[in-house]
């Protein structure tokens, strides 16, 4: 099973990190990034019905994205204007740096309720803070699947992550949210962030 994952990733790093790039291009792009299994692969499904038709239903079913995936969101503040996200599979992490230029925000998403998991991703997020093409770039950290059971808060998670610190010291403005991509809290406020930062 993990040899088929690694050679599911290997294709993926060769095939997609020179067409994706030649496929898209725009400033007006964002990019979803984070560990396998954090969630974005359904968080970008809600928040394209939610933008689409104002609520969502039932969540659906995903399966883990190797290479990228495209989605539009139509931000209706912004007289209906489309913004692209592209997602990274969490496995494609060695050529997230390859996308950088093409981005004009980043949307870094947390798996809230895998303690084991913070410290990894703490570690990508200070990867992705650090590259010199993203210190402008406006940076939201999505705490995900703050539905389930979990033995920590987020204030104890935040702790851990030391997003406090990380705020203090990076070039780049961030801002943290919680979310559950499966319940739909704070999608809502996913959009409204993306009003905010969208290209005029």
């Amino acid at each position: 099973m993990a040899s088929s994952e690694a050679a599911s990733c290997a294709q993926a790093l060769a095939s997609f990190v020179c067409a994706g790039k030649c496929e898209m291009s725009s400033k007006e792009a964002c990019l979803v990034l984070g560990a396998t299994g954090v969630g974005k692969t359904l968080l970008l499904k809600r928040l394209q019905l939610l933008s689409l038709h104002g609520e969502i239903d039932s969540p659906p079913s995903t399966l883990p994205t190797v290479g990228t995936n495209l989605t539009d969101l139509t931000l209706k503040k912004k007289k209906k204007k489309k913004v692209t996200v592209r997602e990274l599979g969490g496995c494609m992490g060695p050529i997230w740096p390859s996308y950088f230029e093409d981005c004009s925000s980043v949307i870094f998403v947390v798996d809230s309720a895998n303690i084991v998991q913070i410290s990894s991703s703490c570690i990508q997020l200070l990867s992705v803070l650090s590259a010199e093409p993203l210190h402008n770039t406006s940076v939201l950290v999505l705490f995900n699947k703050r539905d389930m059971p979990c033995t920590m808060s987020l204030t104890e998670i935040k702790s851990l992550f030391r997003m406090d610190d990380i705020i203090a010291s990076a070039p780049q403005p961030i801002t943290t949210l919680e979310v559950s991509a499966r319940s739909g809290q704070g999608l809502q406020e996913v959009l409204s962030w993306l009003e905010t930062v969208t290209v005029k």
